[in-house]
């Protein structure tokens, strides 16, 4: 997902002008007056990214009339809270690289990337503040949504007891509620009324589930040159998603269940051995089919906002998202 394909999904060019404007920001933000904090702060900003959540809250911030620069800042918050979170999350899951860079934590250490994600957490706070007092609640609830959606996943962790509803919980706490918050916050900074943004924020619900969904599919289905890690990599962490705990769940579920049972370190023929299994019984197709039900369910909330040349480009969005779920079919 990188910008050239948004850029031609999103037309509009005082977008890119304000995401221009987010990337500039970012630099400066993430400055800090020790300077190997600045180091380690923009590490995570040089390996670059697909910048989806500052853009959601710049397409959000087209609902309303405001051309200033909240809707700038909107995007900074939300970025830095993600960046700030995956410092966090690669301590947690001892990744070695983030981006196709060394991760902070393996080139320094783990208490250099704790405290670097902190940094970048409070900066996020403090961009917000100026935005009002409803933006800095809304930021801070969400990270606590982010917290609670990790702990679960590592409560769930070699467990295929959750099901999918607990599977639901993790990431919808994990991904989906700070994909919500770009789209809310950008279009409350944009000057949107209240139902448009209402709107937005369920289109970017079901959004994000559905972007996470189809991540931890292609897990199963891509091969290691898409991923840029082997396949099963989150079976192999005893990650087990939605299409997994659907096969476990469902007949014939038995061998899956005995498979992961010792709570790994799972071998690469067992691994093989339970995707081989979820996809054959049809639960990579069963996940997907619901991806498509939740764009639909984002297209419904989508249509509540009055006509503009946005509906067009959040179908655009919709149907880059279809095309993912389309690829992630075998």
């Amino acid at each position: 997902m990188d910008q050239p394909i948004f850029q031609d999904l999103v037309p509009i060019p005082r977008v890119w002008e304000r995401m221009d404007a987010v990337e500039t920001r970012l630099r400066g933000v993430s400055v800090a007056d020790t300077p190997f904090l600045t180091e380690i702060a923009q590490h995570g900003l040089a390996a670059g990214g697909k910048r989806y959540r500052p853009l959601i809250a710049q397409v959000a911030a087209e609902l309303g009339s405001n051309a200033g620069s909240e809707p700038v800042e909107a995007g900074v918050a939300v970025e830095l809270v993600h960046l700030g979170s995956l410092y966090h999350d690669d301590v947690i899951d001892e990744a070695d690289a983030r981006r196709g860079q060394t991760s902070v934590n393996t080139n320094w250490s783990n208490t250099v990337a704790i405290l670097a994600g902190d940094f970048l957490l409070a900066r996020a706070s403090e961009v917000a503040a100026p935005l009002g007092e409803e933006a800095v609640a809304l930021i801070a609830r969400t990270y606590a949504q982010l917290c609670e959606g990790q702990v679960s996943e590592l409560v769930h962790t070699h467990d295929l007891s959750h099901g999918s509803e607990g599977y639901y919980s993790v990431i919808g706490g994990k991904t989906a509620s700070l994909i919500r918050t770009s789209a809310r916050l950008g279009a409350m900074t944009g000057g949107a009324d209240d139902d448009a943004v209402e709107a937005i924020s369920e289109w970017a619900w079901e959004m994000g589930m559905v972007f996470q969904i189809t991540d931890d599919v292609l897990d199963l289905t891509a091969d290691e040159a898409f991923l840029g890690k082997p396949a099963g990599s989150d079976i192999r962490e005893g990650v087990f998603t939605l299409p997994v705990l659907l096969a476990a769940e469902g007949p014939g579920g038995d061998e899956i269940t005995a498979l992961l049972a010792d709570g790994g370190p799972y071998s690469g023929e067992t691994i093989r051995r339970v995707i081989e299994l979820t996809v054959s019984r049809g639960y990579v197709d069963v996940s997907l089919d619901e991806c498509e039900d939740r764009i639909r369910t984002a297209e419904k909330a989508a249509d509540r906002i009055p006509h503009s040349p946005l509906n067009d480009i959040l179908r655009n969005l919709d149907q880059y998202l279809l095309d993912r779920v389309a690829s992630a079919r075998r």
